[in-house]
């Protein structure tokens, strides 16, 4: 066997491993995250009933099996137009289920905006070539499909809010700063904790990228959804083959308010990644708020005020620019 077969298949090993490692360690947050939330918190979850609002499950977007979305809409059907969130799931673009955030849900429908939580094609064996681009993409044409079904069933939609988490913080991103323009309602706001932004192997370091530019092209070059090779990296070339899953590169001085929480001892979206979204929205004078957990990792868990304090921002932030 060749040296360059062997080093090869290392390369491909490496990329597998990382991609391992992004799952496990994210599950692993989300069981921490539900385990240790104060009480403080339970303002942002509702027992829900008829009398908050009805949920109609599993309504197709399109062709593939995963093009599904659930939708929550208000008991208070008397408005003239209604608001509308979309949160999309977690999993690293390979796990996860718009049923996992049915809490969020309810929560939103229950002040009285139209709620959805959208499936997307996820990234396994039985789909070798999902990308986070074509998940982007996916969630994009998801959108005219929800507004059509709300207006269906009496909820005309005239604005509308993204958000996610993880994973669905970066194709939240995406809708909200690079799709806007093709959104069949205005876009207003975006709120996300934890998504990834930028991928450029310094900043990736926790998974060893930095130290090995091969396996980061075939990772970034698998999320991407094209090829990337190693010496593609500091070049306008990479920009180019990046840019499409980059959130923070299709920041302007028009884009949307955004809420957003990050974790410094994160080790799934390495926190480095984050920076490059902060400074995006500083240098173009966005509305944000910016919250910067200092004990936390991945789950946020460690800073309970802090996450409290994203969840009020997210609350004044609703109330502000998705009012009537």
């Amino acid at each position: 066997m060749s040296r360059v077969n062997v080093k090869g298949r290392k390369t491909r090993m490496f990329v597998f491993l990382c991609i391992a490692v992004f799952i496990v360690a994210f599950t692993a947050s989300v069981l921490i995250k539900v385990s240790y939330r104060s009480p403080e918190f339970k303002k942002y979850s509702v027992e829900w009933s008829d009398k908050i609002g009805t949920a109609y499950t599993d309504i197709s977007y399109g062709e593939k099996a995963a093009n599904k979305f659930d939708l929550y809409v208000p008991a208070d059907n008397t408005k003239d137009a209604y608001g509308l969130v979309a949160y999309i799931h977690a999993g690293g673009f390979t796990t996860g289920d718009k049923s996992d955030d049915k809490a969020m849900l309810e929560w939103l429908c229950s002040k009285g905006y139209v709620a959805v939580g959208i499936n997307y094609t996820l990234r396994d064996d039985a789909h070798p070539d999902a990308s986070v681009y074509s998940q982007s993409m996916e969630i994009k044409s998801s959108i005219p499909a929800v507004v059509a079904e709300a207006e269906k069933l009496g909820y005309k939609l005239d604005r509308m809010a993204i958000s996610g988490g993880s994973a669905g913080g970066t194709l939240a991103m995406l809708y909200a700063y690079r799709d806007a323009a093709d959104s069949p309602i205005p876009v207003k706001m975006l709120f996300e904790a934890v998504g990834p932004s930028s991928f450029y192997p310094e900043d990736w370091s926790v998974y060893g990228l930095d130290q090995n530019h091969e396996a980061a092209a075939g990772l970034f070059g698998i999320m991407a959804g094209t090829k990337i090779t190693a010496d593609m990296f500091g070049t306008d070339a990479y920009e180019e083959a990046i840019k499409p899953i980059s959130g923070y590169m299709w920041v302007t001085e028009s884009s949307v308010p955004t809420v957003c929480a990050y974790g410094v001892y994160d080790k799934v979206c390495p926190f480095d990644s984050a920076k490059h979204l902060i400074k995006a929205l500083e240098d173009n004078n966005v509305t944000h708020t910016y919250i910067e957990l200092p004990h936390s990792g991945h789950a946020l868990q460690n800073d309970d005020s802090l996450y409290l304090k994203y969840m009020q921002s997210v609350e004044e932030y609703l109330d502000t620019y998705m009012a009537n």
